[in-house]
């Protein structure tokens, strides 16, 4: 373990029982998948992750915050890989009526995709067992879930506040 660090942040947006997609192309992390709107932490943003998820928000899809409503950081996650820790942090949103995103996205292509739907889609190991957790659970409350990967999985704890 050399002490690397790589953060990086998604969203994960809703609009009538869909959410927004983004089939990933050319990414330096992960292979072409399915996952939520975001990317890494600039230097200036490794301890705010919501200026960091609103930031890539803006430059893949063209939306701002007052496009969105209900936004909430549900999900920090931690994963060992390629002699790096990644942490992610994941934000839900409901798009306010009227907002419109981009037509493209430089990094891929985006989709509404149906929330019983999604999971059946290629996706990145962490965002996938997220989202399973999410559709199973989070989505049922407002928790902050932190979560640690194995090789099964995700095990999630609901993180309070003391």
């Amino acid at each position: 373990m050399n002490g690397k660090l790589r953060n990086m942040t998604a969203i994960y947006i809703r609009n009538n029982g869909k959410m927004l997609l983004l089939y990933r192309v050319g990414s330096r992390v992960v292979a072409p998948s399915w996952c939520g709107v975001g990317g890494h932490f600039e230097k200036d943003e490794l301890n705010d992750a919501k200026a960091a998820v609103l930031r890539e928000m803006n430059e893949e899809i063209g939306l701002f915050e007052h496009d969105i409503e209900n936004l909430k950081l549900r999900y920090v996650t931690l994963r060992y890989k390629n002699g790096e820790i990644r942490q992610n942090y994941y934000f839900f949103a409901d798009l306010k009526e009227g907002a419109k995103i981009a037509d493209s996205c430089d990094e891929g292509k985006l989709e509404w995709v149906d929330e019983n739907e999604m999971l059946q889609m290629e996706m990145p190991f962490t965002a996938k067992a997220m989202l399973e957790h999410y559709m199973s659970t989070g989505r049922f409350n407002d928790s902050l879930y932190g979560g640690v990967t194995t090789e099964n999985g995700i095990v999630f704890t609901k993180m309070e506040e003391f």
